[in-house]
Formats: C-alpha cells, sequence, structure tokens
C-alpha cells in the first residue's frame, strides 16, 4: 500500500526532474522512487568484498602462526 509524502523540491531541481520526465517519458513520482529504490533499497544486494580492503606495502605475518596464543595477537 503507498504512503503519500509531501517533500519541498526546490525550483530548480522541479524543472530538472520535469525535464527528465519528459525527455524519457515517465513521471517525476516514478523517477524519484526510482532514485530512492537504487539508493536504499539495494543495500543488501551489493557485491560481496573477495579482496583486500586495505592495500599497504611490507610482509604479511604468517596466515597461521603456530607459536602464539590468541591472546598474544588480540592484545599486543
Amino acid at each position: 500500500m503507498p504512503v503519500r509524502t509531501t517533500v519541498d523540491i526546490p525550483v530548480p531541481l522541479h524543472n530538472e526532474l520535469r525535464r527528465r520526465a519528459e525527455s524519457s517519458g515517465t513521471s517525476i513520482r516514478s523517477l524519484i522512487v526510482r532514485a530512492i529504490e537504487e539508493t536504499y533499497v539495494s543495500i543488501g544486494k551489493r557485491k560481496q568484498v573477495t579482496g583486500p580492503l586495505v592495500k599497504g606495502k611490507g610482509n604479511l605475518g604468517p596466515r597461521f602462526p603456530v607459536d602464539e596464543t590468541p591472546h598474544d595477537l588480540i592484545l599486543s
């Protein structure tokens, strides 16, 4: 069920929305709804991270340290 919301849009932005809606053969409402969906609804559909988050120089530590306890790694 749709919810009606009133939003004050500046005149220059409204004119741009009207121009884009006319050129694409759609309504201002559909442009706004699509923009909101693309911005906020797709948050859960982002790609999974496969590479390193931080790229840096230097040597990596051992992948599976055998001579350290978990406390040494966390508290150091």
